[in-house]
């Protein structure tokens, strides 16, 4: 961290920084064309694919293969000639200082538009790179409020943003699990303090007495100081602004320490990594929001999940639905302006009115997604059951397996038992 590096050193490792995250499918572009010959168009893809994030990253990148693979096989014709999208995979580490050189030589190797990055704390320094560019840059997972409000026009989202999944999630709490005393802990990333921010802002003026607020970071897995500390404060629930690889431990760890509050998170915790992490037992009656529908519910959701399990032969983690459609908002935008000059089809995206796998996607002045669902899940025998999703500004609509008045300290659904925080 205290290594001093010259500029032309950084972009250099920018750049081999690149090339060793491209794949045979992701090519560097293609010299410009000659008329009648395909038109190869360079689209990035800016994730994690190192370290304890990299599950996610992988997710992001899948969904944007898929939506690749889909849109090259349609022989789509701009401009007068059928185009090609070409893959640019850059690793940024869910680091800052590599998403700013991850950026630069996805600039520098002619992308059209990038797809990422998934931390708010990546995408925010990254955005001022394609903006000043004029790079479209749509984030399938960033949701700090900060990052579309630093006035560029080239910053979207697919997700709703922590201004309104931090409010959902502290409805619930209190409306539903009839929270009093909460413990907020952050991992003093954008992500995770914006969240917990928003949280406890709306827990206080509903009237929830926040007990503890403690900071720890998105490398530490040892929380038992901190659980020690909010132990004493009895909390009845307790709600983590992070991601899974510090929430499966935290929680294993509340459970060791004889806690009996509830744990709820963000759609940073809301995985199935979180579960084989945490363990089927310290797992199960967890709450978690994620921004979006339910996949099962989300329009093109089962035949997404499908087509990804066909192609992939895994599990969905969080946001591939959304680097998938991030995919065809561009494309669409790119047909309408009948260019795939960034300086063309970007004032198209802006007018994006198109249904994806996740349904209705628009975007308001600021780039952020028109009116964002919020699911509010809960872990029932090994897996991530919806409870509730939330409607910026209309009702919140429950799912139908919950038809009991869940409190902060229930472990699961009505008729599962248990208390989350008892030892077993």
């Amino acid at each position: 961290m205290g290594e001093r590096r010259s500029v032309s050193a950084v972009l250099i490792a920018g750049v081999a920084l690149l090339l060793a995250a491209c794949g045979r499918d992701e090519p560097k572009p293609a010299a410009a064309p000659e008329a009648g010959q395909d038109l190869q168009v360079a689209i990035g893809v800016a994730v994690p694919l190192t370290g304890p994030q990299a599950h996610i990253g992988e997710d992001i990148r899948d969904g944007v293969r898929l939506a690749v693979d889909e849109f090259n096989a349609s022989a789509t014709r701009i401009g007068g000639r059928r185009v090609h999208f070409e893959l640019l995979v850059g690793d940024d580490e869910a680091n800052p200082t590599k998403a700013t050189t991850v950026a630069q030589s996805l600039v520098d190797s002619k992308a059209a538009a990038v797809i990422g990055h998934f931390n708010s704390g990546a995408s925010i320094p990254a955005s001022r790179i394609y903006s000043d560019n004029g790079i479209p840059q749509i984030s399938p997972g960033s949701t700090n409020p900060a990052y579309t409000q630093q006035g560029f026009k080239t910053t979207f989202r697919l997700v709703a943003n922590d201004n309104q999944q931090g409010p959902a999630l502290a409805r619930f709490a209190l409306e539903d699990l009839h929270a009093k005393a909460v413990a907020v802990i952050d991992d003093a990333t954008a992500y995770g303090q914006g969240l917990a921010d928003t949280f406890e802002a709306a827990a206080r003026a509903g009237g929830a007495q926040i007990v503890a607020r403690e900071h720890t970071t998105d490398k530490d897995t040892d929380f038992k100081a901190i659980l020690t500390r909010i132990k004493g404060r009895q909390p009845d629930l307790v709600m983590f602004g992070g991601i899974d690889p510090q929430a499966a431990p935290m929680r294993r760890q509340m459970r060791q320490l004889g806690i009996q509050a509830g744990f709820i998170g963000g759609d940073g915790v809301q995985t199935p990594e979180f579960i084989k992490v945490a363990g089927a037992a310290d797992a199960e009656g967890v709450y978690a929001s994620a921004p979006g529908l339910p996949r099962d519910k989300m329009p093109g959701g089962p035949q997404f999940l499908q087509k990804f399990d066909t192609r992939f032969g895994k599990e969905v983690q969080l946001f591939a639905p959304m680097g998938y459609d991030a995919v065809f908002v561009l494309a669409e935008a790119m047909k309408r302006a009948d260019s795939t000059d960034p300086a063309r089809f970007l004032p198209e995206v802006g007018r994006t009115r198109y249904t994806g796998v996740i349904g209705p996607i628009a975007f308001d002045e600021h780039g952020d997604l028109r009116d964002g669902p919020v699911s509010i899940y809960q872990v029932h025998a090994g897996a991530w059951v919806p409870v509730k999703t939330i409607v910026p500004g209309g009702a919140a609509a429950a799912e139908p397996q919950t038809t009991a008045q869940p409190t902060a300290q229930s472990a699961a659904p009505a008729g599962a038992g248990g208390a989350p925080g008892a030892a077993r």
